[in-house]
């Protein structure tokens, strides 16, 4: 049975959300699932504007068939072609025989990588700035390569000022019968989600976004409708969280907090991050948060330290080289280009602590991060605070300046 939802009269929400995927890219930790997001719009001429997942596949096709309630399907505009919003646009192509395929040069070029049939006159390539006609209605079509795939674009129908995102904007989590961002408890329930799904999967490519953010300033929007997660329609809650991509895209941390990351193998360097965290406190830092890098996911290790303004590293030696879920984290960090923080190091080693050297080594590998003079050396455990009430002091008197 279909189970579309209405974002305007003639704006259906087709999407459909998986409570069953574990892993998103077979990476990622989604425990409260994914929706995978498609829109169709009525107008003299009909449109489609993206696909999705094959999980979702027959809640998908049976919304489509009852959307069009007979009309032949008119365009089909693709502005991003990860499988997990095209992997059933072969078989829509060979439902509507009569469908046209709208999508930038690369993305009609990936189609044929993806699936085996005959686009020949079915395709119309667009470029920065075309417009297409449906009627009543004019979409407008924005290059957005790399935000996260070089194909990618976002369209815009300006008759109902509708941003159709790809991508940016999206968030982790599946949707509950409400899918307009101010039905649902967003700052408490989803932030935390759209941070890491933002961090982790667009990142790296914050200079990208912010062209992006630009071109999208030009535009009157009064509903932005991602690919993942809630569908914005009030202008207070689209302009926080444009504000947050702001931040986000030009490294800015959200949070002037402390986050202290520990890799330990039998508790004594833990031992030392709980002792700074103390001290920390004990001098009026608020919000300090601890992870432990062996248990934590590493997609919410890289979403805090994009929220954080000063970042601990505690690591252990272990083989003459950094602890090896460290090693991955800091690692992880770089190549989603993390830069603009204060960071502070913690070594442990019981008889060559040289994991610190090869943090820092790390660290100067990244841009703009200025790394605290205070790092403590410790051999094996904690017999003396004072280098870690020194650094206490140097990062309180930097967070609270």
């Amino acid at each position: 049975m279909h189970c579309i939802r209405t974002i305007t009269p003639e704006v259906l929400f087709l999407g459909a959300s998986d409570r069953r995927l574990a892993l998103f890219e077979s990476v990622y930790p989604i425990p409260r699932g994914v929706s995978y997001n498609s829109y169709l719009v009525l107008d003299e001429k009909t449109v489609l504007l993206d696909t999705a997942d094959s999980a979702v596949s027959g809640q998908f096709f049976e919304n489509l068939a009852e959307g069009l309630q007979g009309r032949p399907l008119d365009y089909i505009i693709v502005n991003h072609m990860e499988p997990d919003h095209s992997a059933t646009l072969g078989e829509v192509l060979r439902r509507y025989p009569e469908a046209k395929v709208v999508a930038s040069a690369k993305a009609i070029g990936m189609i044929g990588q993806f699936f085996d049939c005959d686009l020949t006159g079915r395709t119309i390539a667009v470029k920065e700035g075309d417009v297409l006609n449906t009627g009543r209605r004019t979409f407008h079509f924005v290059m957005a390569p790399m935000v996260h795939w070089p194909e990618v674009m976002v369209t815009y129908e300006e008759t109902e000022k509708i941003l159709f995102s790809a991508d940016a904007f999206g968030t982790f989590g599946a949707l509950n019968g409400n899918i307009f961002a101010d039905e649902v408890n967003f700052e408490t329930v989803w932030l935390e989600d759209a941070r890491r799904y933002y961090t982790n999967i667009v990142g790296k490519y914050g200079a990208q976004v912010q062209s992006l953010l630009k071109k999208a300033a030009g535009l009157e929007i009064a509903y932005v409708c991602p690919l993942h997660g809630p569908v914005w329609r009030k202008a207070e809650g689209i302009g926080w969280f444009v504000e947050k991509y702001q931040r986000w895209s030009t490294y800015t941390p959200e949070d002037r907090a402390a986050a202290i990351f520990v890799g330990s193998i039998y508790g004594n360097t833990v031992n030392a991050a709980e002792i700074l965290a103390a001290r920390l406190a004990d001098k009026g830092v608020k919000g300090i948060a601890l992870y432990d890098v062996s248990y934590t996911h590493v997609s919410t290790l890289v979403a805090e330290a994009f929220r954080c303004s000063h970042l601990v590293f505690a690591s252990a030696t272990y083989n003459a080289e950094i602890y090896t879920p460290m090693d991955n984290f800091l690692r992880d960090l770089k190549s989603h280009g993390l830069r603009n923080r204060t960071a502070a190091l913690i070594e442990n080693g019981s008889w060559a602590a040289v994991s610190g050297k090869q943090m820092t080594e790390l660290l100067g590998g990244m841009k703009d991060m200025k790394l605290l003079e205070n790092t403590v050396s410790l051999k094996s455990t904690v017999k003396d605070r004072s280098g870690l009430d020194a650094l206490a002091d140097a990062l309180a008197a930097d967070i609270l300046a």
